[in-house]
């Protein structure tokens, strides 16, 4: 027998003990004639006990279920170029907003991988190392934001690909069992003069993923990003007097995916993300992954306070009827 209670055991007994007292004393107290039986309290305090044993939670340990186990490194590369806060995702909202979307959606995927988090604007950065804890991948999304706007000196969209090919290397070298999976977020947007970097020399690491693209073709607006806690100002950059728009560029993110040798996809709010299959070799239901289970007994308890709850109410209601039927043969006379 296991228990998890809801509450801490000492601050149930703190509610209960007081309560119980009072049930016990006037159980064995002497009462005059007419008052509540005897019986009555008794059951009283059997629903307390249900009560407080109901809140114990108890259970016996259950058999096993197995889950599934994606044993795969995923690398994701964010760009966080002042256009991935262009407003043209589902209309007016950021790009930003697509991305931290799709990476939960990949997270939901692949339970039990590990994930990595490299991003990129006028340098690149792995913000988080491989690790199983997706809440600390989502949390590092959720605080991030562009580069400010005012350092801005443009941007390369390769300029990740050393980074990631020694992070996809390294991942390798010490679990070359695992499969790898690289996943690239961004517009493909090309700010700096120079030609974009290659990731052909990380296709020998990588066994499947996908390049995503973010942005329309109509282009969408940018808020000044600042230092600040919220990352924004209130106005957009400007080009030529006229609010600068930061256009999707189809072209350099499918080349990427080609030097990766992954799928590309165009997303947007209103369809679904396509994710590929971890490789089978390497995704099991094993009995490593299996689980044990608590089989719940609190609802036995619930069912005991059920039917003295409506011990309860019919007395209740008895009593009513009662002294509705004395006021009125009260009122006839």
């Amino acid at each position: 027998m296991i228990f998890q209670p809801v509450l801490n055991v000492f601050l149930l007994v703190l509610l209960f003990a007081p309560v119980v007292f009072l049930v016990i004393w006037m159980l064995v107290a002497p009462r005059p004639v007419g008052k509540t039986p005897r019986w009555l309290w008794a059951l009283r305090l059997v629903l307390l006990l249900a009560c407080f044993a109901m809140l114990l939670r108890p259970g016996i340990p259950g058999g096993t279920t197995q889950t599934l186990a994606t044993q795969t490194d995923i690398v994701i590369v964010v760009d966080t170029t002042a256009s991935i806060v262009a407003e043209d995702w589902n209309g007016t909202e950021q790009r930003l907003e697509g991305v931290r979307a799709d990476v939960q959606s990949i997270v939901d995927e692949y339970p039990g991988a590990r994930f990595a988090l490299i991003t990129f604007d006028a340098t690149s950065e792995l913000r988080l190392p491989l690790t199983t804890d997706t809440t600390a991948l989502m949390s590092s999304l959720e605080i991030l934001h562009p580069e400010v706007t005012s350092q801005s000196r443009g941007s390369s969209i390769g300029i990740a690909s050393g980074m990631l090919r020694e992070t996809l290397a390294a991942a390798a070298e010490s679990a070359s069992d695992r499969s790898r999976m690289v996943f690239y977020l961004g517009d493909g947007e090309q700010t700096a003069t120079s030609e974009p970097e290659s990731f052909a020399g990380s296709a020998q690491y990588v066994d499947t993923g996908a390049v995503l693209g973010y942005g329309t073709s109509q282009g969408g607006p940018m808020k000044i990003t600042t230092g600040d806690v919220t990352g924004l100002g209130g106005d957009y950059i400007e080009y030529l007097g006229a609010p600068a728009l930061s256009v999707i560029d189809d072209a350099n993110l499918q080349t990427i995916a080609g030097e990766l040798g992954v799928s590309y996809q165009l997303r947007t709010a209103d369809t679904a993300i396509d994710l590929p299959e971890a490789p089978t070799t390497t995704t099991t239901y094993s009995d490593a992954g299996s689980v044990g289970n608590v089989i719940e007994l609190y609802w036995i308890f619930a069912l005991v306070l059920v039917v003295l709850l409506g011990v309860e109410l019919a007395r209740a209601t008895m009593l009513i009827a009662q002294m509705r039927g004395l006021a009125m043969r009260g009122g006839a006379r």
